[in-house]
């Protein structure tokens, strides 16, 4: 397997897209219900320009999508990972690393200052590794969600961007 390359999504990159995400859901990292695999993944919330896509050996193997947390201009330094995933073949690999790594700069070169995530308490995996990417903890939600019988904190992490 070759090293991922990061790109910009394209709208032909939907299908594939949306069969990782289906994929790859799982109530570890989940709030939401299973996508149906023929579910569109773009809609007007969710357009091509707010995703970041990995190919690896030319096939779509993984996204991160980073948006304004919120629409006010007084936090548009902030920019925030709302969904990544990695195909299960590309699991292991680096991806989800080079994926968070282009994300960063990529949203430092817009001028971003800051960048946030929220996590679920029991993902330890990806705790892990946003940790190991500089993210911090800067705030916990005790039990905001309750995921199959179990009342899960929703952590909110954050760093600072290059710039």
């Amino acid at each position: 397997m070759s090293s991922p390359l990061i790109r910009s999504a394209r709208r032909a990159d939907e299908t594939a897209l949306a069969l990782i995400d289906h994929d790859t859901w799982s109530p570890l990292h989940a709030v939401q219900p299973r996508p149906e695999p023929d579910a569109p993944f773009f809609d007007a919330r969710h357009e091509p320009e707010q995703y970041l896509v990995a190919e690896v050996d030319g096939e779509v193997a993984g996204y991160i999508r980073v948006v304004p947390p919120t629409p006010l201009p007084a936090s548009l330094h902030v920019r925030q990972i709302q969904g990544i995933a990695v195909a299960d073949r590309a699991r292991g690999k680096g991806v989800a690393r080079a994926l968070i790594r282009s994300a960063c700069a990529w949203a430092a070169e817009r001028g971003a200052r800051r960048m946030t995530l929220r996590v679920l308490g029991h993902n330890a995996p990806a705790r892990r590794l946003y940790e190991s990417e500089g993210f911090e903890v800067e705030g916990v939600l005790p039990g905001e969600f309750l995921l199959d019988g179990e009342y899960v904190d929703d952590v909110l992490m954050g760093r600072a961007l290059a710039g």
